[in-house]
């Protein structure tokens, strides 16, 4: 079965409504078809959904709540995101891990939540530099992946060493993790490589025979270099 490709770009805590505006403006003008996603901060979610009505780009949220409703200030459910027309909910995040302690269970709580509400969970795992060194990659992203329930959905390797670094992993370092990933996963599967992917360096990457396009940062928050990054992971 062969496997869809797909970029999708992480706004992260960035964006006013005049600089999504013009960046879904420019986006929606190139039409880059299907395969491509936008995952914006929370407060722009209408804007983004309304925008994009009815076109090819799909949309999404950069995290959800693992709880359906309840007394939890300031959390978002699966529901309230489903309610507005989201495709893709990223899971996981390695910035959430890292700086807001989240474990593998609650990944998996969330992950479950995405699926129940009908969406599709962006699952992302990934190694530290110290985890790499120390020779613990496989280790670590297989521990990560196990804890969920893997299905109907999409996984992205970002190690967390480059992100937002400059850094980024070579792209025979990516297929490595990648194909050791494809092993644990339903064939069909998109694994996405997510780690300072530039217009520079896209083509290189999705080149690799397990790599089927990339989570980008950065990069997305530019129109002109998103769509050099798709039309890379088209090629």
């Amino acid at each position: 079965m062969k496997r869809s490709r797909l970029v999708a770009g992480n706004w992260k805590m960035h964006g006013s409504r005049a600089s999504i505006a013009a960046l879904l403006d420019a986006l929606v003008k190139e039409n880059p078809g299907s395969g491509c996603v936008v995952c914006a901060p929370f407060p722009y979610l209408a804007q983004v959904a309304e925008r994009l009505r009815g076109g090819a780009i799909a949309w999404g949220a950069q995290n959800v709540s693992e709880h359906a409703q309840g007394a939890y200030t300031g959390e978002v459910s699966a529901a309230m995101l489903a309610e507005f027309g989201c495709r893709y909910v990223i899971v996981g995040h390695s910035e959430r891990r890292q700086l807001y302690r989240e474990t593998d269970e609650q990944a998996a709580a969330k992950f479950a939540a995405v699926r129940a509400a009908g969406m599709t969970p962006i699952l992302c795992v990934g190694e530290t530099l110290e985890e790499r060194d120390a020779g613990r990659t496989e280790a670590v992203v297989a521990r990560q992946l196990g804890a969920v329930k893997f299905e109907n959905a999409v996984l992205a390797y970002e190690p967390v060493w480059a992100i937002g670094t400059g850094r980024n992993a070579t792209p025979e370092q990516a297929q490595a993790v990648h194909a050791f990933l494809r092993k644990r996963v339903p064939a069909e599967t998109p694994i996405l490589y997510g780690g300072s992917v530039k217009p520079q360096n896209a083509a290189a990457i999705f080149a690799m025979p397990d790599v089927d396009g990339g989570l980008i940062g950065g990069a997305s928050l530019v129109a002109k270099d998103f769509l050099d990054i798709v039309r890379a992971a088209r090629t």
